[in-house]
């Protein structure tokens, strides 16, 4: 099984099909992973198998390394586009994950004040105050909803603890329009159970939720990399530019990734 486990605190850069040259920021271990989601789409494979041994980095840790890396890339004159919190799980769940995008923020303006700062979250987190108001201040605040449907989210995104999906859209309401939806949609079967989530079944009660949230974008996206499920399908290009459209045709901004 293929799977990726990023370095720690700092990876990249990459190139992002989203967010375009990015300069990864991991706040979980190097050795493993940790998130409030056990998808099993997950390209850093199931949480079981990679159960980490070292701490999360400190917020002096990953100050120093991204202060470092960005003197580098200066001088090599190829600064990142976007600074963006991901890795190997849930970025929000480091205790210090509000000062750390402080940091963050004041590095950027430092050295590449064009680059944005970007959160790729589960959304599992973002109803606490702490982390709602760290989320305010980045540039791409981008926040899970695979679906509304809970029985999906079960089989599929797996929470590892309570997970009330209409708290999440709630919480996604609280951001008052400064928030982008992400959300993977795919195709195949996972222990001989249909996962599909492309069609009107899935696909429309999800679009009235994005509606409600009405956020300044919506990203939605299928697999990419080798996944630890293997009955798992990419949905075709032609049925994600048909979703996105109605996305559009809602008036609001939406882009499709293959």
């Amino acid at each position: 099984m293929s799977t990726i486990i990023y370095p720690s605190p700092i990876f990249g850069p990459v190139h992002s099909r989203r967010l375009g040259v990015s300069l990864g920021i991991n706040l979980l271990p190097a050795d493993g992973k940790v998130c409030t989601f056990d998808c099993i789409y997950c390209e850093c494979g199931f949480n079981a198998d990679h159960r980490p041994k070292k701490p999360l980095p400190t917020r002096e840790e990953v100050a120093v390394a991204l202060e470092q890396q960005l003197k580098k890339m200066q001088t090599e004159g190829r600064l990142p586009d976007v600074l963006t919190f991901a890795g190997n799980g849930e970025p929000t769940l480091h205790p210090h994950f509000a000062e750390i995008i402080d940091d963050t923020i004041a590095l950027r303006n430092a050295y590449c004040p064009e680059a944005k700062v970007s959160v790729l979250s589960n959304s599992t987190l973002a109803c606490r105050s702490e982390v709602h108001a760290a989320l305010m201040k980045v540039d791409n605040n981008i926040l899970k909803l695979d679906t509304v449907d809970a029985e999906y989210i079960t089989m599929v995104d797996r929470p590892t603890g309570a997970y009330d999906v209409n708290g999440i859209v709630d919480a996604l309401c609280s951001f008052n329009g400064h928030v982008i939806v992400q959300t993977m949609f795919m195709r195949g079967e996972s222990g001989g159970v249909d996962v599909d989530n492309t069609d009107d079944r899935y696909v429309r009660p999800w679009l009235e939720a994005v509606k409600r949230i009405a956020p300044q974008q919506v990203m939605i996206y299928t697999i990419d990399r080798e996944t630890p499920d293997h009955g798992l399908q990419k949905a075709p290009a032609d049925v994600l530019n048909a979703i996105r459209d109605r996305v559009v045709a809602a008036g609001i901004p939406c882009t499709a990734s293959y």
